[in-house]
């Protein structure tokens, strides 16, 4: 796969550039930058996140289970009467049902993220540019087909201060 590779040095100008490429109909692969850039997102035109779903469906799973777990020990299983207290006793449930809840949602949504990011032990990190994770930000574009002209997407790139240019050939985008 053909890429082309921008390096720039301030953060205002990588957003305008993935704005414009965007706006452009340039296929961008990916913007790496050293640190989180507010509103990064809305210039490569992502959808929002679905973890916060993963994060609230299995948090509820957790608790659910929790619950019916405890109900079927002291109700059903193992039930003993302690105090005279009824075996369903739900109130008594509550504290421990909300730490297990916040534990399936905090674990359970680290464990997605890892699967949909791709993040694995056994990958190796591929750095587009060596100073990417320090104080440059780059813009990976697709060079899709053949009416992909360099020149204009380079006269493009510098209308936002690129600082380096460089065409590639990768076998898979890191």
């Amino acid at each position: 796969m053909r890429t082309l590779v921008g390096v720039f040095e301030r953060e205002e100008d990588i957003l305008q550039a993935t704005d414009a490429a965007r706006r452009s109909g340039l296929t961008i692969l990916d913007v790496y930058t050293p640190y989180a850039v507010h509103g990064l997102d809305r210039a490569m035109a992502l959808q929002p996140s679905r973890l916060p779903w993963v994060c609230f469906l299995l948090g509820l799973f957790g608790a659910t289970a929790k619950v019916w777990f405890e109900y079927w020990t002291t109700a059903s299983s193992w039930a003993i009467d302690v105090g005279g207290k009824p075996w369903n006793s739900l109130p008594a449930f509550v504290p421990v049902t909300f730490e297990v809840m916040v534990l399936f949602a905090g674990v359970s949504t680290v464990i997605a993220f890892f699967l949909v990011a791709g993040l694995r032990p056994w990958r190796k990190a591929v750095l587009v540019h060596p100073r990417v994770t320090d104080d440059r930000f780059v813009l990976l574009l697709e060079q899709t087909d053949a009416a992909f002209d360099v020149t204009q997407v380079s006269r493009l790139l510098e209308r936002h201060h690129v600082v380096h240019i460089e065409e590639r050939e990768m076998q898979e985008v890191p």
